[in-house]
């Protein structure tokens, strides 16, 4: 097998393994929740799963022309992108300015200035 093919075989075999992964993890989240019993989760697991899952998105995002929505709309509430906005760049030591200097970036096709 070329190198080529290795590592379109180890992508798909990564594919399907985050699939899995994904799904468990979004299962035990909304189980967790409609249980009530969210101060049972540590916040260091979910700040790496969270962190994770925000650098994997970021990662694809630079690769799409037109970035996928990292959230559904219809599952979460404005409240809590509210939440989770300002806790992440709290997180990251940002500000609104630093926020409006990338606003709308990803709807210029790559390469093009904004």
């Amino acid at each position: 097998m070329t190198e080529q093919a290795d590592m379109t075989a180890a992508g798909a075999d990564a594919g399907v393994e985050f699939n899995g992964v994904a799904a468990a993890f979004a299962e035990a989240a909304e189980r967790t929740l409609a249980g009530g019993t969210v101060s049972h989760i540590a916040s260091g697991d979910l700040e790496r799963a969270l962190t994770a899952g925000l650098k994997l998105y970021a990662a694809k995002a630079e690769t799409e022309a037109t970035p996928s929505p990292p959230v559904s709309a219809e599952r979460i509430t404005p409240t809590e992108v509210v939440v989770i906005v300002n806790e992440l760049m709290r997180a990251a030591n940002l500000n609104l300015f630093d926020l409006s200097m990338w606003y709308r970036r990803a709807s210029y096709p790559r390469g093009e200035p904004g």
